[in-house]
């Protein structure tokens, strides 16, 4: 497999059950950089996290977007893939492994893992998450003719790519927003299977209602907000 300087980053708002392992699972041989941001955590996520060997970013205001471009401004000079990967373990860390080939050997841009066509455990998702996820892919399908199958936020892409997308969402429309500026700016795009299985603990997000009906919200906000200024752009 080509080689490449590798950077994981991963949002973390406490996960101490969960970290050792995603860490611990991480391809060594593959990745050269590990960033947890930890997202305001009251629990012991940040010394876990870095009694594991993983560098460890404090980025007290919360929200994903605001976690993933923290860990964005710390990343080595040297990176030249960036993976995004959830801190709760429910996706599996040696795929990163995965992704990287794929972005070597088709040559893309950016590779998103789909929990859709992989292989789900049990419960895993919440049926609010499903429908979620459905309904986002299809008004995508509908404005910019890309089929996606999932907004699932286990990903990699080029660093020099990532730059180029300027991304400013700071909380649930963080995933979203990579997919449809990829698509706008022409980024080769590959989605590849990825296991899925409950994670440790209990959301923050799709764990409650009012997590899942915000983070819903926001995704649909996200996808008329660039749509729309995506049509102002091409008709001024």
């Amino acid at each position: 497999m080509e080689s490449s300087f590798t950077s994981v980053i991963i949002p973390a708002y406490n996960e101490a059950p969960a970290i050792s392992h995603v860490i611990g699972d991480i391809p060594n041989h593959l990745v050269n950089e590990v960033i947890v941001v930890d997202n305001g955590s009251t629990d012991q996520t940040a010394k876990i996290a870095q009694n594991h060997g993983a560098q460890v970013i404090f980025q007290p205001k919360r929200g994903y977007g605001n976690a993933c471009l923290a860990g964005i401004a710390n990343l080595n000079e040297k990176t030249e893939i960036v993976v995004f990967l959830d801190g709760d373990y429910s996706d599996d860390p040696h795929q990163i492994a995965d992704f990287i080939k794929t972005i070597h050997q088709k040559k893309v841009d950016l590779v998103l893992g789909s929990r859709v066509t992989g292989v789900q455990e049990a419960r895993s998702l919440t049926v609010q998450q499903k429908f979620g996820n459905w309904l986002a892919v299809k008004l995508i399908k509908i404005f910019y003719g890309h089929e996606y199958t999932d907004l699932g936020p286990f990903r990699a892409i080029r660093r020099k790519k990532l730059e180029q997308l300027n991304l400013s969402d700071r909380t649930f429309g963080w995933t979203v927003e990579m997919q449809i500026k990829a698509i706008q700016l022409g980024f080769t795009v590959v989605e590849i299977p990825v296991d899925y299985r409950r994670r440790i603990g209990k959301s923050k997000i799709s764990g409650t209602l009012s997590g899942t009906i915000k983070a819903g919200i926001k995704i649909l906000w996200t996808i008329g907000k660039l749509t729309l200024q995506h049509w102002l752009n091409k008709s001024g």
